[in-house]
């Protein structure tokens, strides 16, 4: 027996095609394996190290040895295991098990996914939102905005309760404004919703379609200018491809936590589609100026008030205490600065 090796590890035999445990131990005479049984001390199995198969070290899960004769050898002294692999230059103690051993590679390891996760947030995604924009077919924008209204009407919006005659009052001016855009009043769809805990809100898809909630319009009071500059800034949003940008933007978003997340199931793929759709109607301080700016321009063209737009930022703090933080679901947050910029463009074309 002496010439079968040295004493490894105690553990079990799993004999081929069978479910039985024999108690064995692993012996080594060199890079030469031989599996002995504890109870008459006979080899049941001798192989090359090189050519068996070890499972990698986990925690205290016990390793396997994997035979040629397709029977197995299994125990629970990793430390043996990895000092057998060790000595014969064949490591193989597996990556988690140096993750657990060795606790500030992984902080490390953490660290550097959310450093190369933020850089891809700062960086890849708007250049690859940039080019997705330049070479987007005409359908898809369509595409996308139906399914972005869906998932809000699912969620979020319900039927409005305007009446029809108010609707019809307010269509017919919008319509007015958008003839004097880019894509004329053909390009533009106007919808009413009841936007529940939204609140008082507008905001527009890539394909033109816009959406007016009814707690907007009652905040208004009659004032139908307001209204109308209010549409007129969702116009803008689309001239300028803002809403296909932040659909992008929102998906890429998505896509980026479930590659870091990894499958993230049903339930967390609904609400990162939620998040996305409600993600894809806020706007940088940049977009945000620019539909402002195209508001002035549109209503002053169709001959409305060109500052109507800042009456409703300054109900907005007024109101609901707006004073330049901008809350979770607020997609166009009022404030000082703006207005104030508003009124001089507002001069600059004639209009006040």
């Amino acid at each position: 027996m002496a010439s079968d090796g040295v004493e490894i590890a105690g553990g079990t035999w799993h004999p081929p095609k069978s479910n039985a445990a024999i108690a064995a131990t692993l012996l080594a005479d060199g890079a030469r394996l031989s599996i002995r049984l504890d109870g008459d001390g006979s080899i049941a199995y001798r192989d090359e190290l090189q050519s068996v198969k070890i499972s990698d070290r986990i925690g205290s899960i016990p390793r396997r040895i994997m035979l040629h004769n397709d029977s197995t050898f299994e125990t629970h002294d990793n430390d043996a295991i990895d000092g057998l692999l060790k000595a014969h230059r064949s490591d193989r103690t597996g990556w988690i098990s140096e993750l657990e051993q060795f606790r500030p590679r992984l902080i490390g390891f953490v660290v550097l996914v959310f450093l190369l996760a933020t850089l891809i947030y700062r960086y890849a995604l708007p250049a690859l939102v940039e080019v997705a924009v330049l070479v987007t077919p005409p359908a898809v924008p369509g595409w996308l905005s139906q399914g972005t209204l869906a998932s809000l009407d699912q969620t979020m919006l319900s039927a409005s309760k305007l009446p029809l005659a108010e609707q019809q009052k307010i269509r017919a001016g919008f319509d007015e404004i958008a003839g004097f855009s880019t894509r004329g009043k053909a390009g533009y769809n106007l919808n009413f919703r009841d936007g529940g805990f939204i609140g008082p809100n507008a905001f527009a898809l890539p394909d033109g379609s816009l959406v007016i909630t009814d707690a907007l319009v009652e905040m208004a009071k009659g004032d139908m200018e307001m209204i109308l500059g209010v549409l007129a800034h969702e116009i803008g949003h689309v001239e300028k491809n803002h809403s296909l940008r932040q659909m992008y933007r929102a998906a890429g978003l998505a896509g980026l936590i479930m590659l870091i997340a990894g499958d993230v199931g049903s339930g967390g793929e609904e609400v990162l589609t939620d998040g996305a759709a409600l993600l894809s109607l806020s706007y940088s301080r940049g977009a945000e100026s620019e539909a402002d700016r195209i508001s002035v321009e549109l209503m002053s063209k169709a001959g409305h008030d060109p500052a109507a737009i800042g009456r409703f930022f300054k109900l907005l703090e007024e109101r609901l205490g707006d004073k330049g933080g901008t809350s979770m679901l607020s997609t166009h947050p009022g404030t000082p600065e703006r207005r104030k910029q508003i009124d001089e463009w507002a001069k600059e074309v004639g209009g006040q």
